[in-house]
Order: C-alpha cells, then structure tokens, then sequence
C-alpha cells in the first residue's frame, strides 16, 4: 500500500529504452501520518496523511487485508515506496475554465449556417418538450466548466528520484501547476 500528495510541477520528457517519454514530474515532499483508522475503532482501515495545511485520507478499498502496523503518528511517508514501472491512480482538480457555452462543455455541434440561421451557430437548440411543460433536470447547458475532480488509473511511474523528491508520471495528469495531486497504488 503506497500514497503520496505531491505538488504538479511540470510536463517534461524523458528517454528511457532510446525512446522519448512524455512524463509530469511531480515533487512529493515527505507527508506526515496524521491520523490511523482501523476495523475495531472506526469500522474502516484508512491513513490520513498531511502535506503542509492539506489532508488527505487514503482508504484501503482492497477486500486485502493490510499491514496498518506499518503506520503510526508523525510516521513519514517519502516517494521510495513507490517503483518504476508500478501503476497508480492520480487524482487531482481540473483546471477552471469559467462560464462556457454548450460547444466547449459539452460538445454539441451548433446550429446550421443556412436555412434561415442568422445568430444562432453556437447555441444549444431546442430544451425541453411540450409535455413537462418546464426543463428537466440534468439538462446540458452552458455554465461553469472545470474545478472537478478528476481521477486517472493505470499511469505509470517513469521514474523516481529519492534525492530531490521527485515522481516521474509517464502522460498527462489534471490539475493546475502547482496544483495538490494524490498518487496510489490501491486497488
């Protein structure tokens, strides 16, 4: 069971295997063990870790049952528990886009520019029907776009560098620069 929160620095690319890799370093100082739950006390196994004012609370989603002794108090948690060549799961906050349209949030297509269109290329078109009288709910629509949470599985670490604190991730992952990202291995 290895998690880490680190800060996303930046996209960069490294050679591995005479091969280039797209890879986002992350810098992961060592986190701080801030709280310890278990099955008798809180009927769930969990470590809450601490990166300056920012928790995060990593469960153990894994019908596996795991070693929580490895964990106490003020314990830290650095990037050599993480390996190349290991799979994780990156979750981090979506960049924040402001109030879009329905083109950009959610793909539609747009009006026609013929057949008597004048202003109307990037509206939604028609939104509701005759019988419900209202809209109903869950109705795409323009509005405020990103400032989600987004979750990737299956990336991979590249690489690792115990001396600066540093995790190499191969691809793409969300959020800002600078931004807090959670990195796991759980199931």
């Amino acid at each position: 069971m290895s998690f880490i929160l680190g800060k996303k620095l930046k996209m960069t690319q490294i050679w591995k295997d005479g091969k280039v890799v797209p890879v986002t370093v992350v810098h992961a100082e060592p986190n701080k063990v801030s709280i310890v739950r278990n099955k008798e006390r809180d009927g769930y196994e969990a470590v809450q870790v601490s990166l300056g004012k920012k928790k995060r609370e990593f469960r153990n989603l894994s019908h596996e049952p795991i070693a929580m002794g490895d964990f106490s108090i003020d314990a830290e948690v650095t990037v050599e528990a993480f390996k190349e060549g290991e799979k994780v799961r990156v979750s981090g906050i979506m960049k924040g886009r402001g109030f879009q349209g329905v083109v950009k949030r959610h793909n539609f297509a747009g009006g026609p520019k013929t057949h008597g269109q004048k202003n109307r290329f990037r509206h939604p078109g028609s939104i509701g029907s005759t019988a419900f009288q209202r809209v109903v709910p869950g109705r795409r629509m323009a509005g405020h776009m990103g400032m989600t949470r987004v979750t990737l599985k299956n990336l991979v670490v590249a690489a690792v560098d115990k001396e600066h604190n540093l995790i190499f991730l191969k691809g793409a992952v969300p959020g800002v620069t600078g931004g807090l990202i959670e990195i796991s291995n759980l199931k």
